[in-house]
């Protein structure tokens, strides 16, 4: 491997600097198999509470969870420019990150998805856009918890919005600018208004509350509830938009397993139009959190109306999802434009629910913007994140596409916001796969937190799986395959990592997907605890959380049976918006360590795992143990230590950088096994 101006040589391979999204153009010849594990090896792992060490005397900044090239010379070249020209690391106009340098680096922790600093976070609510900025409410515990964000990514947390009061729990709803203060709330001018349910006593009712200071504060109206109980159970969720063809506002709202239109044209007087669904779609359980937009067509001048709903947790589906229709909408009924029993899933994970869109985006922007709740009522806050439960998905596009075959089908692909937290790419080059192993084309290549792309030539049998989240041994990973005979997408999370919080956890899921011209074209996007699977340019999304080892960040893909051909493969780390660092610094910042603590028998012995961050930094690692006595430790091939109990008792080892400036720790506790 040669290091030219500008260039690294890599066998016939070159990377070539350009500017942002610098590319290293990897060769998989018979010499790249030797290449040897220099210290541009990439490594990534979860930043880890007791097992995180941090940089001193850098003014703060450490590295979080991004993912890198790595061996033989992969992601060697060092650009950090985005695509307009700013570095990588800039605040966004009007947010500033936190200076705290362990602040959102706890095990699990999102590094470019949105959830609490404490407490829960489930369905999305009131999402709107006003005066720059877009408004994230959120269910917690009852309450409407509240962030910001001028750019989709970089969220400032707000205090609680809408606390529950004498009406009851504050829960999921809506919100949109009265920009023609039909209200007359705000004295001529526009302001915001919230829709919400209100639950008291086993009945629910729908309220409003309003805002003149763009969200700040808020003023629960005095003739609550506008809509109240009208003698059902389940009555929930409302989402209003502004029809402009009637000039009135448009609720649609649940009421079991179907849902009802509202107009209204003040939003404080409410009249019934019509019901929808009792004979259309799944009715595997209750119908929550709706929405209903107009929707282009891909290639057209053709709109079509698209009416969403989740459905609650229940044992046909396996936990809870959701699922939308495809018609016509008059400002008073809605029309299926397909058979009353096809059944359109919005998502085929486990983790997409309650999905809602952001009210009143701009006419010049003129897309409609939508996240989820990533997370199941299966499992709703058992997860083993400590003092914070619950994120939101990425933001996603939303389009309508004519699928060959099927008709009009939601497409979701992610917004272009997300380019913006690209570190450089790491580029795979043509690769043949043969069952039955040999190379790895993702050898090297290792990550936590960023975005791949790949496109794939799959033979009619063949089977293919990728495996991401992978640990060094291999007993850890979420695998995503495809079956090309019988046509399926896969996702398992059974060897993901911890999954004892529920029975059911550890599970593989599928989505029918057909091959474009034998190709198979896949976006995902990984984090700390997740991974959303956009396939065929957003036909088909799998949207998944998994718990796996801090440590376990590494990649490869195969042909599990008969040939394919991996075409191509674009992987870009992602920076964190929590904190102010450089995915694509080579400076240690931060040391992670597999676990907090380890128990080791005397005379036994355990591996334990390490990365520096950020990933191009030098993996190099000095290891030494407080009471020798008790433990000794010391270094091993793979960059990690293995430790040996001497005798019973607990004492600390200690992980150090080569520069000296990082450190990290890991209790030890040695027993005896007679």
């Amino acid at each position: 491997m040669q290091k030219a101006a500008g260039m690294w040589t890599i066998g016939a391979a070159a990377a070539v600097l350009l500017g942002w999204g610098a590319v290293a153009l990897l060769s998989h010849s018979e010499e790249m198999r030797g290449a040897g594990q220099g210290s541009e090896a990439a490594v990534s792992a979860n930043g880890q509470d007791a097992a995180t060490g941090a940089v001193s005397g850098t003014g703060g900044q450490v590295a979080g969870m991004e993912a890198a090239a790595g061996a033989g010379g992969r992601g060697a070249a060092t650009a950090g420019q985005n695509t307009e020209g700013k570095t990588a690391t800039g605040e966004p106009a009007g947010f500033h990150y936190s200076s705290d340098p362990n602040y959102y680096t706890e095990t699990f922790r999102p590094q470019y998805h949105l959830s609490p600093e404490s407490g829960n976070m489930s369905d999305p609510n009131g999402m709107v856009y006003v005066e720059g900025e877009y408004h994230q409410f959120y269910q917690n515990s009852g309450q409407w918890g509240h962030a910001v964000s001028t750019d989709l990514l970089h969220w400032e947390h707000l205090p609680v919005a809408l606390a529950r009061d004498s009406l009851g729990e504050i829960w999921s709803g809506s919100a949109v600018v009265d920009e023609k203060d039909t209200s007359g709330f705000f004295g001529g001018k526009a302001g915001l208004v919230a829709i919400f349910t209100h639950f008291k006593g086993g009945l629910q009712s729908q309220s409003i509350a309003y805002s003149s200071d763009k969200g700040r504060t808020w003023t629960k109206y005095e003739g609550n509830p506008v809509i109240p109980n009208p003698g059902l159970k389940d009555f929930r969720d409302p989402k209003v938009i502004w029809y402009a063809p009637t000039k009135s506002w448009v609720m649609v709202v649940s009421v079991d397993n179907r849902v009802r239109f509202y107009t209204s044209p003040d939003l404080k007087t409410w009249t019934m139009t019509s019901e929808f669904g009792s004979d259309q779609g799944s009715h595997a359980a209750v119908w929550e959190c709706p929405d209903l937009f107009e929707l282009p067509v891909e290639g057209s001048k053709e709109k079509r109306w698209v009416l969403t709903v989740s459905i609650g947790n229940n044992t046909a589906t396996k936990g809870s999802t959701a699922q939308y229709f495809v018609g016509t909408f008059d400002g008073r009924t809605f029309k299926n434009d397909n058979a009353p029993s096809d059944v359109l899933w919005t998502d085929y994970g486990k983790d997409f629910y309650a999905a809602v869109s952001y009210s009143d985006i701009p006419a010049k922007d003129g897309r409609r913007i939508w996240l989820g709740w990533m997370s199941n009522w299966r499992y709703p806050f058992a997860m083993p994140t400590g003092a914070w439960k619950g994120s939101m998905s990425i933001p996603r596009e939303l389009t309508l596409r004519d699928v060959s075959g099927q008709g009009l089908r939601l497409v979701q692909q992610p917004v272009k916001e997300l380019a913006a937290l690209r570190g450089q790419a790491a580029v795979v080059g043509r690769t043949p796969l043969a069952a039955g192993g040999g190379l790895n084309p993702f050898d090297g290549l290792k990550g936590t937190s960023y975005e791949l792309e790949t496109e794939l030539t799959v033979q009619p049998d063949a089977q293919v799986a990728l495996a991401l989240r992978r640990s060094a041994d291999g007993a850890q990973a979420t695998v995503v395959s495809y079956d090309a005979a019988a046509g399926v997408l896969s996702v398992d999370r059974t060897h993901a990592g911890v999954s004892t919080f529920e029975k059911g956890f550890a599970e593989k899921v599928s989505a029918p997907l057909k091959l474009r011209d034998g190709k198979l074209k896949l976006r995902l996007y990984v984090d700390s605890a997740s991974l959303e699977v956009f396939a065929n340019d957003g036909e088909t999304v799998i949207s998944s959380i998994m718990f796996p080892d801090p440590t376990s960040s590494g990649l490869s893909v195969e042909a599990v049976q008969g040939g394919a051909v991996l075409e191509r493969a674009s992987l870009y780390p992602l920076q964190t918006v929590w904190r102010q660092e450089d995915v694509n610094s080579d400076t240690p910042q931060r040391i992670v360590l597999s676990r907090p603590s380890a128990d080791v028998p005397v005379g036994g012995s355990q591996a334990v795992a390490a990365d520096v961050l950020p990933y191009r930094a030098p993996q190099g690692l000095t290891w030494r143990s407080e009471d020798e006595a008790i433990a000794k430790v010391s270094a091993s091939a793979e960059g990690g230590a293995v430790v040996t109990g001497m005798g019973s008792g607990s004492t600390a080892i200690r992980a150090q950088t080569s520069d000296g400036r990082v450190a990290a720790s890991m209790n030890i506790f040695v027993y005896e096994t007679k």
